[in-house]
């Protein structure tokens, strides 16, 4: 029959088309590798616009205190003010946060011989003296330095004393602070020489440390806790950034990203702080007499030798130095760390992930 010209049209209604199944695709895991650099780069490197600031700040605070020194302390001829640490030299910094001003001791080597660090009362090969010689034919007064001698020793703590005792009372801070738009004021609780400067963008701490260099050494004034005060430690810090760097220059290498990641991520974990520095530096020099390949695209692979290396290194509680292996860069390390190192890292030799969260 005719449909009525008032209803409307009805419409057979078909059933849409079946979406055919398809089988969805797995997220891809991330390889090591590319979690390594993956937590680098988004958590641990430090911003350009930040480091940069702090560096200008340090600078600034370098120069006025370079004139300080000049203007207070005109009898001691003091070297040039420089800076160092990771930040100035590339092998890791978590933050712009830290940044050491190298001061130099400048000393007439006629007047001053070095005593090896196995010869001082404390038997550290990395501890040295720094003996007056000669006082019979140029008696005390005839080196600016002698007011600092100590048992015929240049006290390293008598000299940080003076200088922690300018710093805290005879500097203008605040006018400094304000002409680099900054508070800085000197931490006087502190045994070291500490300046905290605090800036709208970036909190800073300097630490001056008193650097004298004779006979192929760098030894710094930093005596370690105690009785004893003539000692001085020797530093290895400028030898091992100019091996990585001819190491990595000679092979096209990533040891110093590596360094970089490897830094960042010991020095933000709670149990590993204490590896970050010299002491990874030193097992990556180790390791390159034998591992050949240090090319960016093997540092997963290098990654995970390194933790079986520290593994090792913590077993047996040394790990020698790589300038001199009379050293051992773990003997100021508790038992107890040792042991949650170890055994954080073994953990971690199969779920190396562990130390990426």
């Amino acid at each position: 029959s005719l449909p009525h010209p008032l209803l409307p049209e009805r419409r057979i209604c078909s059933a849409p088309p079946e979406t055919p199944w398809v089988e969805p695709i797995p997220p891809r895991c991330l390889t090591l590798q590319e979690k390594l650099l993956s937590h680098y780069s988004n958590r641990l490197m430090v911003p350009e616009a930040q480091a940069s600031l702090a560096l200008q700040l340090a600078r600034s605070i370098c120069a006025q205190l370079q004139s300080l020194l000049r203007s207070k302390c005109p009898e001691l001829p003091f070297g040039s003010l420089f800076l160092s640490g990771p930040l100035l030299d590339g092998l890791g910094s978590l933050r712009a946060d830290h940044l050491h001003l190298m001061l130099p001791v400048v000393l007439d080597t006629a007047l001053w011989s070095l005593i090896p660090g196995e010869d001082t009362v404390v038997r550290n090969p990395q501890y040295w003296m720094i003996k007056r010689t000669d006082l019979e034919y140029f008696p005390r007064g005839c080196s600016p330095w002698d007011r600092f001698i100590v048992s015929r020793y240049l006290s390293s703590n008598a000299l940080n004393e003076t200088l922690h005792k300018m710093l805290v009372v005879s500097i203008n801070w605040p006018a400094i602070g304000s002409l680099l738009g900054s508070v800085i004021y000197p931490v006087v609780a502190s045994p070291e020489l500490k300046l905290e400067v605090k800036h709208h963008q970036l909190e800073l701490i300097i630490t001056l440390l008193p650097v004298v260099e004779m006979e192929d050494k760098v030894l710094l004034a930093a005596p370690p806790e105690g009785l004893v005060e003539n000692l001085w430690l020797e530093s290895f810090y400028r030898a091992e950034v100019s091996k990585v760097k001819e190491l990595d220059a000679g092979d096209s290498g990533a040891r110093q990203h590596f360094l970089r990641i490897l830094n960042g991520i010991c020095k933000s974990h709670p149990t590993l702080h204490k590896l970050s520095g010299s002491p990874l530096t030193h097992v990556v020099l180790h390791l390159s007499a034998t591992s050949l390949d240090w090319a960016e695209e093997s540092l997963a692979d290098r990654f995970q030798q390194v933790l079986e290396e520290l593994v090792g290194y913590l077993e047996t509680g040394v790990l020698p130095s790589y300038f001199n292996y009379k050293i051992n860069l773990f003997s100021e390390l508790l038992e107890e760390e040792i042991d949650e190192m170890g055994f954080m890292l073994y953990r971690a030799l199969s779920e190396p992930e562990l130390l990426l969260k």
